[in-house]
Parts: C-alpha cells; structure tokens; sequence
C-alpha cells in the first residue's frame, strides 16, 4: 500500500511530515509518495539520519505551497504546482492508495471535492474525527466541513459515520444519535426535527440504529457511536470537547503536584494518568477522514508533530484497507431523497 503524504502542509512541515513518514513506512511498512520542494524534503532527510532517500519512500516534486492565508475555494487552482494540489492529482490517478496532509481545511475540502471528487451521489464531504467518550469512542459527523446543512446531508452522514464506525471501530451495529438541545423529537429548530424524521425513518427500514436525539453532556457521558451534526455545531463541539480536557489534565496535574503527599499519589497513579491524557490527546488519533470523497482522504491537524503524522498516515492506510469509501458508494441510494444521478 502506497499513502501520499503532502511534505510541505502544516505548521511544523516539511519536518515532521517527513519524520512521520519514515516511521510509518518502517513500522507499518507502507510505501510513501513525499509531495513538495525536494531539496527542502532531501534536507529534512538529512537531519533525521538519512543521505540518500530510504527503500519504499519517494519523492513528487512539487513547487508550490498552499499557504493559511490563501483563498481556500481559489488556491489548488491558483498554486497548480502545490504540494496538496499534485498530491490529490496523483491519488486520483490511482498512484497511491491514500492522501494525508496538514495544510488548510477549506483548501483540502476544495481540491478533494473538484479534483479527486466526491462519491457521486453524496452530496457533501464531512470530517468525522474520533472522539472518546464514556463508551470508548464515538464518530462526529461534521466537525467543520459542512457549516450550513440540509437534512439529506445529515442523513448522509448518518450513514457515513455508521459505516465509517463498523470499518474503522469494529462496532457491527453502530448507535447513531442527533446532536440536539433535549431528546425530544420536537426538540431543536426544523433541521433537526426534519432530520430526526429522515433518521427514524432509516432506522425503521433497518437501514440505521437512531438512538433519537441526544445533548452533548450525554452524548459524552453516557455514549454513542456515532453524533450528527452540522459542521458548525460539531466544530464547537469538538474544540469545546479539547478545551475542557486541557482544563481537566491541567487542573489534575495543579492537584497533584501540590504538596509531597500528592506527589506520591501521582507516582502511585502516573500509568493510570498517563492512558487518560493518551485518550485525549489529538496526537493519538493523528486525522481525522473525509468522507464523501470517493479515495481516501485524511486531514491532519495543522499542529501536528511527527508522531501525529505518523497517526495520521496509520489512520489512511486502514480506511484505505476496510473499504469504508467502496461501503459508502455501494449505499447510496438508501442516502437519497430521491433516485436521480447527482
């Protein structure tokens, strides 16, 4: 399996795509497909050990960068020679299996959309991170890709983060619930009380498991498998969900260091401490995938360092092998409001 990495997006690029790269492909043994400048790549090579570019990794060359300030609907277009927009190329082409990169959202949704293209038939892409919760982990779909949505694309998601669940979490019979402001069917303004319609209506043709709706302070305490959401309410869930983590682990770490008796305590609680913050860390998870496009795609966050690379690079190369695109595709039709050729 080949994943194409773009060398030059994120904040700590080229050198720790580079880096993750290297450890993907010696320890998942993937093939690596480097896009971006090569004498910045080559270098970056250089300072982690390596005079000549190692087995099973290459380099696409690749003049451009798509940089945090460029028009995110424009840029792949105006930058022709970016590192994203030559990735993506190349994975529509069917020269890898799978495109990881760091760099701009909006710019990633737009060339994925216009040059690899969505699955025909769904009508937007989401971004469907993992995210802990007290059932072990949930998907959320969207969480920033779609702001404003109709009710067939949360539908849409419903079943794509479904599928994404059973492939990528192993869950056979994924618990779907709709992010809402009480569990009420007429909780919530018209989109979400069209889209419970919608969801319970898949649910009774056994196409889906709606769970019905569900607030977010259950939705993490008492856990689902998958939350949908437009993209605009997930993204604040989601940072909302980071933001109270680093509160907690701060505050905890402030607790426990706070005299010679809780000192001790946290030696005696440092593994137990330490899978808790692993759970949280974003690192950890390393992408987050983009379904609805028809390859595999998988954003990494724009801070990432080379262990979130490689996380990331290990989260592609398993969408690419459980099929979760080809699942999404051959399902379509249950997708749709009606049947004609999108």
């Amino acid at each position: 399996m080949k994943i194409i990495v773009d060398a030059m997006g994120g904040d700590n690029a080229p050198l720790a795509p580079v880096e993750g790269a290297l450890r993907a492909q010696k320890e998942l043994g993937v093939e690596i497909l480097l896009t971006g400048r090569t004498e910045e790549i080559l270098s970056c090579l250089d300072q982690l050990g390596h005079k000549t570019i190692p087995k099973g990794v290459e380099i696409a060359p690749a003049s451009q960068v798509i940089l945090m300030e460029d028009n995110p609907a424009r840029a792949f277009k105006e930058k022709p020679d970016s590192s994203m927009t030559v990735g993506l190329k190349l994975l529509k082409e069917g020269s890898g299996d799978a495109f990881v990169s760091a760099g701009s959202t909006g710019a990633l949704l737009s060339a994925a959309t216009l040059i690899v293209k969505r699955i025909r038939g769904i009508r937007r892409a989401a971004l469907a991170p993992v995210v802990p919760n007290a059932g072990g982990n949930m998907v959320l779909i969207d969480c920033g890709a779609t702001a404003e949505c109709t009710p067939e694309y949360l539908l849409q998601f419903a079943y794509m983060g479904s599928y994404y669940a059973q492939r990528f979490l192993g869950i056979a019979n994924p618990r779907v619930a709709l992010l809402n402001i009480g569990a009420e069917p007429s909780k919530g303004m018209d989109l979400q009380k069209q889209t419970h319609a919608l969801l319970t209506q898949a649910h009774e043709a056994g196409r889906l498991n709606f769970v019905g709706n569900i607030e977010g302070r259950e939705a993490m305490s008492q856990g689902v498998d998958v939350l949908v959401t437009d993209g605009f309410t997930g993204n604040i869930f989601l940072k909302t969900v980071e933001g109270a983590a680093i509160l907690f682990s701060g505050a905890l770490k402030q607790m426990l260091l706070g005299s010679t008796k809780t000192k001790l305590a946290a030696l005696m609680l440092k593994d137990g401490i330490g899978q808790f913050k692993k759970r949280f860390d974003a690192n950890e998870v390393g992408g987050t995938a983009m379904l609805g496009i028809s390859q595999p795609v998988v954003k990494a966050h724009g801070s990432s360092n080379g262990y979130a690379f490689f996380n990331a690079i290990r989260q592609a190369k398993v969408v690419a092998e459980t099929k979760v695109v080809e699942d999404i595709a051959a399902n379509v039709a249950h997708m749709r409001l009606d049947q004609k050729e999108a």
